[in-house]
């Protein structure tokens, strides 16, 4: 080979990568104690929140069967009857539930003011009896925006009650 000859592309090799001047693994043990102690905080987490998400079953489903209150009531008024059961069945289903079984007017509406996190409207417990028990009559002579408020004030009691 002549040395004025200059080499072809395809002739040239790549160098090996070396080796690097250091190592990646953790030269002292401290560093595995961080890393079980992230692992172990990490898991203690999703274990709590796994536990919140079962407890909170309740909420998920009388909100779904709530959602389905509001779709329908525009066509059949009468389903509203439901939504007083809906809000004690929610109340027994609570964490630690108290004896609400019995609880009806002012003590029912003094209950669910306590575990709201908003104020309540002063007449919901009022409004809950008669969507209950009310006539025909009167649950068909609702104004809508009166049933809309109700609904959301249900709503929002429903997805943020404390469970004491």
């Amino acid at each position: 080979m002549n040395s004025t000859e200059v080499p072809a592309i395809d002739q040239l090799q790549e160098l090996a990568p070396g080796a690097p001047p250091f190592s990646y693994v953790p030269q002292t043990w401290g560093w595995a104690v961080v890393v079980g102690l992230l692992a172990l905080g990490v898991l203690v987490w999703a274990v709590l929140r796994w536990r919140r998400w079962q407890r909170d079953r309740y909420r998920r489903e009388a909100l779904a069967r709530l959602t389905w209150l509001e779709q329908q009531h525009a066509e059949h008024r009468a389903v509203l009857r439901e939504l007083p059961e809906l809000i004690k069945r929610v109340a027994l289903s609570m964490p630690s539930a108290p004896a609400v079984a019995a609880l009806s007017g002012p003590q029912w509406q003094v209950f669910l003011q306590q575990h709201a996190v908003q104020p309540l409207p002063a007449h919901l417990a009022m409004q809950l009896r008669m969507l209950a028990y009310g006539p025909d009559t009167q649950l068909m002579a609702l104004p809508g925006a009166e049933v809309q408020a109700l609904l959301a004030t249900c709503r929002r009691w429903i997805s943020d009650h404390v469970a004491v």
